[in-house]
């Protein structure tokens, strides 16, 4: 299983660990990636996405799943997200 957030493509950085001696070691800093269902309105089921703290907080403030797909790029998305996004888009246009 990868290490990538599902909405923003956020994954692993790399640096160094540096000792009292001033050693340095390569490292890798992980994303804080959480396994959630996130609902979607217009669809009216759950979802689940492996993403990030970041991901999830920014869910909220745009308000919601469908709000933040809507604004995302398609190229930050993961294959299963960019097809949730399709669906959803569909149900708009078929309810509108």
């Amino acid at each position: 299983m990868s290490r990538v957030c599902e909405l923003t493509g956020k994954g692993p950085m790399t640096g160094n660990n540096v000792s009292h001696a001033n050693n340095k070691t390569k490292r890798r800093y992980l994303p804080n990636l959480n396994d959630v269902t996130l609902q979607s309105e217009t669809l009216g089921r759950g979802v689940k996405l492996r993403i990030s703290a970041h991901a999830l907080r920014s869910v909220d403030h745009r308000g919601g799943l469908d709000k933040f797909l809507a604004k995302a790029r398609d190229t930050e998305l993961s294959d299963r997200a960019l097809k949730v996004k399709k669906e959803i888009m569909k149900a708009q246009q078929a309810s509108a």
